[in-house]
């Protein structure tokens, strides 16, 4: 056992719901001593967390899938850790578990918790920890659930997925093209597209940031979006519903370029386009899918063990740094799944 009574556990508090960007003085940087867990629970120290845009959802007051992060509480955050201290059966010192540590270093998980906090032991044979919180882990179910069931894919369809470079969008282009879908997709930025094409086998990518999205869309789709993969939301969707293959349907995964919005969330316009092409829009919340996560591990682990499919990780190191790295994901500066190492 380490002397626990030693350590001190650094975390980082919701101070004040942000207006628009999350600034650092929203935030409270505080620290408390490191407890013993009673029976039943356990001790986990953090390695590494997922920062992804759904936080800045988590951060908003009023009802969603999922409630808020209330003033004062640990920012919630998925993540990787090690059993520093157990009092259950079930782990032991030195496991390393995926779970929702929040940014904090030190996460006392009690026995009545370990279910709602998403405990569980990983196999590092499957993966690396960073492609824990990546392919194997939230975003990379995100993806999954969304293409297999939300979408099912046929093989011959055009795929169209935004957010391409991002956690889930490549995990969602690289499994259409194990399912034998066509696919093409839209990031930000020559060189994301570029990557997105030759290491991630895309056959094509649409650079959004170059101001052309419709005129691109309609020469890399000539016959049309049988699926689309939203994670970005606004003119982006707008725009592709107006590409619609018959019978389309549309995965709503995010909408990252409204989240920060100081005005209402700007909706589709040309919604219509379900109406005359038989389409159908549909949301899709990772949660619902725990129960068959470890089937959907399972195959993705393989595709990566034999290369079908890449990981890629933009490992930040430092917890300090949590409010600056956050604000990455909504300038487009992160370059694959966005993980804080915390040493």
């Amino acid at each position: 056992m380490t002397a626990l009574a030693a350590l001190t556990n650094h975390q980082i508090r919701l101070k004040a719901r942000p207006n628009g960007l999350p600034t650092r003085d929203g935030w409270d940087f505080t620290t408390e001593p490191v407890a013993e867990p009673a029976d039943g629970g356990v001790l986990v120290k953090t390695l590494a967390i997922s920062l992804d845009p759904a936080m800045r959802g988590w951060m908003n007051e009023g009802k969603s899938y999922i409630a808020p992060v209330a003033i004062g509480e640990v920012m919630r955050a998925g993540g990787i850790g090690e059993v520093i201290a157990s009092k259950n059966p079930g782990f032991k010192v030195g496991d390393v578990v995926s779970c929702t540590p929040g940014v904090q270093e030190y996460c006392l998980i009690a026995a009545d918790q370990i279910k709602r906090n998403g405990l569980f032991k990983i196999d590092t044979r499957l993966g690396t920890p960073n492609q824990w919180l990546n392919v194997l882990g939230m975003p990379g179910m995100t993806g999954y659930f969304g293409l297999m069931d939300v979408g099912q894919p046929k093989a011959g369809e055009t795929v169209v997925v935004s957010g391409a470079a991002g956690a889930v969008g490549q995990t969602v282009g690289q499994l259409a093209k194990i399912k034998g879908c066509r696919v093409v997709g839209i990031a930000g930025g020559a060189a994301k597209c570029e990557w997105v094409v030759k290491e991630l086998g895309f056959d094509a990518c649409i650079d959004y940031k170059a101001g052309n999205v419709k005129a691109d869309l309609k020469d890399a789709c000539p016959k049309g979006v049988d699926i689309y993969f939203d994670n970005v939301g606004g003119e982006i969707l707008d725009t592709v519903l107006t590409r619609l293959a018959r019978g389309a349907r549309i995965i709503i995964c995010g909408a990252i370029s409204q989240y920060n919005n100081t005005t209402p969330v700007k909706g589709p316009a040309n919604y219509l386009s379900l109406l005359v092409n038989r389409a159908r829009m549909e949301g899709i919340v990772v949660f619902d899918y725990t129960e068959r996560f470890p089937l959907a591990v399972a195959e993705l682990a393989g595709y990566l063990k034999d290369g079908r499919m890449k990981s890629k990780e933009d490992v930040v190191v430092g917890m300090a740094t949590f409010p600056e790295t956050l604000l990455k994901l909504f300038n487009g500066e992160n370059f694959g799944k966005l993980v804080l190492q915390f040493a």
